[in-house]
């Protein structure tokens, strides 16, 4: 068996038991396999920490590490304590054992709550994968270090800490068809608890990870560039360090799908770079354009789901738009804004199952393209 296919089983396994969840967990597989920081988004009760814990269960002969943070979190709760035989020897030594630095899956609840005192080592930990206290320098075993909160970042000063996290994950309520399953399936959770459950070792996450960096880029490479400079031009910042390490998670795709080489849907990641909530809609119209254009047979499950859009709900954004477009100190970026979303909403026109609502809501949309030439 395939170690891709061992990973697949495993996340496979928590996706059953987590129904309605496919997407999040398909994402920190990517994750996994880039080794990149994850971060979810979304109100108690999501299942967030419950997730991660079945994955970190998955992870045979691994360490996981998990924290609640708050205003007052010391440095002793997640780096560990120092040693007192060493600190009686005048050596500032941290005992490490079952804390942070020795955990292959490190998970951080209320992210945002960290405090000046541990802010800068978490900054370095998750960034560059390396624990520095004092004298003391150590490499990380972590696979990835996953973060959750309730909300975004309103202090300036923890926007750095936001952008050490490479995915970001909406976490919502499951729809409401799903509710009899959910409630099923979390049942024979509580019952199966001892059952045992597919797992794959660290050290084959690891080597999985080694290939994953030697994945052909080439076949989407200049559709890559070209959706970063319309990412930049619409507002999105994405710096060249990030633009870099986004590769990471587009070979993650293609190498879970068992291919060397990656195809242009293995760029729906890419969906998942915001910064704020007001983005991924963008986010969505402008990828989802790219990856329509494949016609591989291998693509991932995720980059062939597209959402069914309500009717009424996609007028209103129309009429929103055409609304917005009329204020006269629009600045270019807020233009290009506009017209990214629009081409995203005719996008989501063509999943709309009512013929004539369809025509009804093409028609307007056709008529603020109109508005928007005779302005350009």
């Amino acid at each position: 068996m395939k170690t891709t296919d061992k990973l697949n089983i495993v996340l496979k396994h928590i996706k059953d038991t987590f129904v309605g969840k496919n997407e999040i967990i398909d994402l920190l597989g990517i994750g996994l396999l880039a080794r990149e920081n994850a971060f979810l988004l979304g109100p108690p009760g999501t299942a967030k920490s419950a997730i991660i814990r079945a994955l970190s269960n998955g992870i045979e002969g691994g360490k996981n590490f998990e924290y609640l943070l708050t205003r007052f979190t010391e440095p002793n709760e997640i780096f560990g304590p120092f040693d007192i035989r060493k600190l009686k020897e005048g050596e500032l030594i941290t005992n490490t054992e079952g804390m942070m630095p020795e955990a292959s899956m490190v998970f951080l609840d209320e992210i945002f709550n960290a405090n000046s005192a541990i802010l800068n080592s978490l900054l370095m930990a998750l960034n560059e994968k390396i624990f520095r206290r004092g004298k003391e320098t150590k490499k990380l075993p972590a696979l990835m270090f996953v973060g959750a909160s309730n909300v975004l970042p309103e202090d300036e000063s923890l926007n750095a800490l936001l952008d050490r996290f490479l995915i970001r994950i909406k976490c919502d309520y499951v729809a409401p068809d799903l509710l009899h399953e959910v409630l099923l399936a979390g049942w024979k959770l509580e019952s199966d608890a001892a059952k045992e459950v597919p797992t794959i070792s660290a050290d084959e996450i690891r080597k999985l990870q080694q290939l994953c960096r030697k994945v052909d880029l080439t076949p989407i490479r200049n559709e890559y560039v070209d959706i970063i400079h319309s990412l930049r031009n619409t507002g999105i910042k994405v710096s060249d360090r990030r633009a870099v390490k986004l590769q990471n998670l587009i070979a993650a795709s293609a190498l879970m799908c068992g291919r060397s080489e990656a195809v242009l849907s293995d760029l729906w990641v890419l969906k998942y770079i915001w910064d704020n909530e007001e983005q991924i809609e963008i986010l969505e119209g402008i990828i989802n354009q790219i990856i329509e254009k494949d016609n591989s047979d291998s693509s991932h499950p995720q980059a062939l789901y597209n959402k069914t859009p309500d009717a009424e709900s996609v007028m209103k954004e129309v009429n929103y738009l055409t609304e917005k477009w009329q204020d006269e100190n629009l600045s270019f970026e807020e233009q290009n804004v506009i017209k990214d979303k629009l081409r995203y909403i005719q996008t989501r026109c063509d999943w709309i199952k009512d013929a004539e609502k369809k025509k009804y809501i093409q028609d307007h949309i056709e008529s603020l393209w109109q508005k928007i030439l005779q302005t350009i």
